[in-house]
């Protein structure tokens, strides 16, 4: 998402004033501190017992493959460059950067997820080539885009393919979600701004255009679609997955292109689930599934991962509902300590029980607090890193949990490569003031890396 001081202001929120100021330091510096050491800590480990894995398993301190199995491509180093710059660990962003420049190849026979690996290796590469300048790290970005290119190219209705062969660009996987074709254009937008090629920026945003224009007559879209027909799969609306990030990236492609049919697909869509998902259960604001074409609800079970949407209407002048629906994420944080993957709002009672990790009530913490400097989302952010620490901290790093119920809460012997990326840079730049990010203008993509902003 993009965030700018001010930007919410304009559009009826409050300016963040606490950015920078002696009392802010003060107050969070040690929290600040906290989350660069357990980082630091956790990076120690993958260093020595997973260096170039996807990711560490930390409990075990083994390795594990995320795209392909045999074929790690070095996902959570690539990940955590950036956030690691931004924490002026520079000898540590040197390490990562030589290991990609030297050991980083794409030429990998085998079918890679198209979604997956632009949001974390063309973004997270992008992102290290923004931060650190070295053009080589740019090269690896394009080389990764141009081989996910076929996957638009190949495909009769500009939608792409889900999946597609890294070294010979053979497609499959037509059937998809409006995720995993329209989360593109930020990482494709900024490889055309950099490299004067249009065709990254033009194939992300006509994907998207599909989409929009398929919209049912109530202006909701349903979350699965055949990439060979364009046909809708199912009638079911969410603005959790399968559906968040493609919201998120017409809001963002508007604020960091301005395009301003962007920002009008953005608003058709937003002013609908407002009007037409949103509902309040015992004082709460949740949106829940609905029938894409008729609003009957399907669902009153709400994702962790839809807790982003709190954030992006504040950033897109929704801050009353933003906050409204951050507290209700607080009341499920409240009640289990780490918010479980899924609840019924309706019974506040868990019905999916694990915590991959999940970054997104941290994600929306930030984008609040620059919207209004309520400190009030600092504490609840600062309250989320605790209760992290306190529930995945392992041998070897960080656990995602596998029943926030049990107690203590069980761990898993994973932990996902966003880690690296989302949650510590959120709690990073909530709590450090860091002179390296423009907290007046920068740009978070999906999965938290620095598009713009950093300040060299």
């Amino acid at each position: 998402m993009l965030r700018a001081l001010g930007a919410a202001a304009a559009a009826g929120g409050m300016v963040a004033t606490t950015v920078g100021t002696a009392s802010a330091r003060g107050r969070w510096g040690p929290v600040a501190d906290a989350v660069r050491e357990e980082h630091l800590w956790a990076w120690r480990h993958y260093i020595e017992r997973a260096w170039g894995a996807d990711h560490i398993k930390p409990i075990s301190g083994g390795r594990e493959d995320f795209f392909v199995e045999g074929h790690s491509v070095g996902l959570s180093l690539v990940e955590a460059v950036d956030t690691l710059w931004l924490m002026e660990a520079d000898s540590e962003v040197d390490r990562a950067v030589r290991w990609i420049v030297d050991h980083l190849d794409f030429d990998i026979d085998a079918p890679f997820q198209v979604f997956e690996t632009n949001i974390r290796m063309v973004g997270g590469l992008a992102a290290a080539y923004h931060c650190t300048g070295d053009r080589r790290l740019l090269e690896r970005a394009v080389d990764v885009a141009d081989r996910l290119l076929p996957a638009f190219t190949r495909s009769p209705t500009g939608l792409p393919y889900r999946y597609v062969n890294l070294a010979t660009g053979e497609v499959s996987g037509p059937e998809t979600n409006i995720v995993e074709v329209g989360t593109y254009l930020a990482e494709f937008g900024v490889l055309s701004r950099w490299t004067g090629d249009q065709r990254y920026y033009d194939l992300a945003k006509q994907a998207m255009r599909v989409v929009h224009d398929k919209r049912s007559e109530l202006d909701l879209l349903p979350h699965d679609i055949h990439a060979e027909t364009g046909e809708w799969r199912n009638r079911r609306a969410t603005v959790g997955p399968p559906g968040d990030s493609y919201y998120e990236y017409l809001w963002d492609g508007y604020r960091l292109f301005d395009d301003p049919e962007l920002r009008q697909w953005y608003d058709t869509l937003t002013d609908a689930i407002l009007a037409k998902q949103a509902e309040r259960h015992a004082g709460l604001l949740w949106f829940p599934q609905v029938d894409a074409f008729t609003g009957e609800v399907l669902s009153r079970e709400q994702s962790v991962l839809a807790g982003f949407y709190a954030g992006l209407l504040a950033e897109s002048g929704h801050v009353a509902e933003g906050r409204a629906y951050h507290d209700a994420f607080t009341a499920v944080q409240d009640r289990f300590g780490v918010i479980p993957t899924s609840v019924d709002y309706t019974t506040m009672t868990a019905t999916r029980v694990e915590n991959a990790l999940r970054p997104e009530y941290a994600d929306s913490a930030l984008a609040l607090w620059l919207a209004t400097g309520h400190e009030v989302f600092r504490e609840r952010a600062r309250t989320h890193f605790e209760n992290m620490v306190a529930t995945s901290k392992t041998r070897h790093g960080f656990a995602a949990l596998a029943d926030v119920t049990a107690t203590p809460p069980s761990q898993g012997d994973t932990c996902p490569g966003y880690w690296w990326s989302e949650q510590m840079k959120y709690y990073w730049l909530l709590f450090s003031d860091t002179p390296r990010l423009d907290y007046r203008d920068h740009y978070l993509s999906t999965e938290a890396n620095l598009l713009r902003g950093a300040k060299r």
